[in-house]
């Protein structure tokens, strides 16, 4: 089992920048798939990115590719979401979440642990 705690978040202007960090407890968090998801104020929770246990392969959202970068430090238990040019549209609460697998996988329920979630507010 893993415990993930997200960080990071917080206010930020328009056009400005954000990182995110998700550390997992214990020492398997290298063999986990790690996805960042959202969910706005309103609506359901969207797949961000994803990333595979070795960070040899990532997956994005096709609204988001550019501007949102997701990256692993097994040797730390984290991983990262590096989001710039953020807009209004990005303000929600981020989770990251864990799946035994092999691949990224954009549906929540291929997702074995999340964390509580960090709040994002992009003001325009």
């Amino acid at each position: 089992q893993v415990q993930l705690v997200e960080s990071g978040g917080g206010l930020v202007q328009a056009g400005g920048s954000l990182r995110l960090s998700c550390t997992a407890s214990g020492r398997t968090f290298s063999i986990y798939t790690i996805g960042w998801f959202r969910q706005a104020p309103g609506k359901e929770r969207e797949f961000v990115a994803g990333i595979t246990w070795n960070g040899g392969g990532t997956y994005y959202a096709d609204s988001l590719k550019g501007r949102f970068t997701i990256s692993r430090d097994n040797a730390k238990n984290t991983a990262y979401l590096q989001m710039n040019s953020l807009k209004p549209e990005d303000t929600a609460v981020y989770y990251c979440a864990a799946r035994r697998g092999t691949s990224t996988k954009v549906g929540l329920d291929e997702y074995d642990y999340w964390g509580q979630g960090t709040q994002v507010t992009v003001s325009s």
